[in-house]
């Protein structure tokens, strides 16, 4: 009775396990979904931040928003532009070395298409008033976007006043000062990591 009864209590555990877990990505679902990000996005890697939460946290399910965190900020302190780092890391993550390679191959193909046609093209284009005004209209928008992934992005991370002071810090550091964001987010895991030491400590001695 105790076996059979464990057994269904297993069977029974195990769907709702898997319901649980994330949608397992294809490579080539990984392809298409960096691939339509690089082709509509411009402004630099950044703007791309929000585009690739929305598909990846938000709409899919791929990645947990804490893991996204943890992901943009080794994205940001290794060498290269953001967006590819970013790109690499995640699929690298769902789908192993196939899946860095897709995402790279989706991110920057966009990228080297359209700039192989503008500059066949920038003696006609580059003057262009509706060409100007365009991006004159582009770049606020741009600013929005970037603001709106800070925003989402750091609701479920800043929970403490703590925590608060540290994002306004590590902002005031790299807009204002200059300091490389590298340097920020390494001084902030060391932060963190004295932090927990200091707090196991205390623990230990209580």
């Amino acid at each position: 009775m105790d076996s059979k009864s464990a057994t269904d209590s297993k069977s029974n555990e195990d769907p709702r396990q898997e319901m649980k877990a994330p949608p397992r990505a294809s490579a080539a679902a990984l392809f298409w979904t960096f691939f339509r990000i690089g082709a509509f996005t411009i402004g630099g890697g950044y703007v791309m931040v929000p585009l690739i939460q929305r598909d990846i946290v938000e709409r899919r399910g791929w990645v947990e928003k804490d893991s996204f965190v943890d992901v943009l900020a080794i994205a940001q302190t290794a060498p290269g532009p953001i967006a590819v780092n970013t790109a690499v890391y995640v699929g690298y993550m769902l789908r192993g070395i196939w899946g860095a390679l897709s995402c790279l191959a989706g991110c920057i193909l966009p990228s080297i298409i359209i700039i192989l046609v503008v500059a066949a093209l920038f003696d006609q284009i580059s003057s262009s008033t509706y060409v100007q005004a365009a991006f004159a209209g582009i770049r606020p928008a741009v600013v929005v976007l970037i603001l709106s992934a800070a925003i989402k992005i750091g609701r479920p991370v800043v929970r403490s006043r703590t925590e608060l002071a540290l994002a306004v810090a590590a902002m005031v550091l790299v807009a204002f000062v200059r300091v490389s964001p590298a340097l920020v987010v390494t001084a902030a895991a060391v932060y963190g990591l004295v932090s927990r030491s200091i707090a196991g400590n205390g623990g230990t001695d209580a």
